[in-house]
């Protein structure tokens, strides 16, 4: 009986030895917020299904882009806001959106919206109509590292992800960043 239990024991243990490494790949931080919309705007959409469209908004951890997200479908217009660069005009109904009014201050917005300073002075609001039928992805900001010196967490700030602007908002109205201290 000894030999058998010596025995199991050996080929348990040389089984684990063999085993082959599994890649787990582990987020530095885990994704915090809610993705689904709540409130009034909770009712001018539909939860749906696009793996596809899910998929080019996620990022990876330090990358930026969403940590978490959900596919929804518009049933009324919406409005959207967009802070972009100036320096490059096609920015400016470029893919992430939100549906809050932008306010505070411009580091504060860069921090809750992951946004580096490389990726965009921030010196431009546009503020459109989503159309009805359109699908976004909403959801929470992924981390970001600007720098070596500079990184934003993730974030718990709801984000929308819009491929295709030019083609599904409307109505737009352009504003201009103005500098004022406190």
């Amino acid at each position: 009986m000894k030999r058998i239990l010596i025995g199991a024991l050996i080929v348990a243990i040389q089984g684990c030895a063999n085993k082959p490494e599994v890649a787990v790949q582990v987020s530095p931080q885990a994704c915090v917020g809610s993705t689904e919309i709540t409130g009034e705007l909770g009712n001018q959409f539909l939860l749906v299904q696009d793996p596809d469209l899910l998929s080019q908004a996620i990022g990876e951890p330090l990358k930026g882009r969403l940590c978490q997200g959900a596919v929804y479908q518009s049933t009324h217009e919406v409005t959207v806001y967009r802070a972009w660069n100036s320096t490059n005009p096609r920015s400016q109904l470029g893919q992430w959106w939100s549906f809050q009014l932008p306010t505070g201050s411009t580091a504060k917005y860069r921090e809750n919206y992951e946004i580096c300073y490389q990726w965009s002075p921030l010196d431009k609001l546009v503020k459109c109509t989503l159309k009805p039928g359109t699908k976004v992805v909403v959801g929470n900001g992924q981390s970001a590292q600007c720098s070596e010196y500079l990184s934003y967490p993730v974030s718990k700030t709801q984000q929308v992800f819009i491929p295709n602007a030019s083609d599904v908002v409307q109505n737009c109205e352009g504003f201009e960043s103005i500098i004022s201290w406190k």
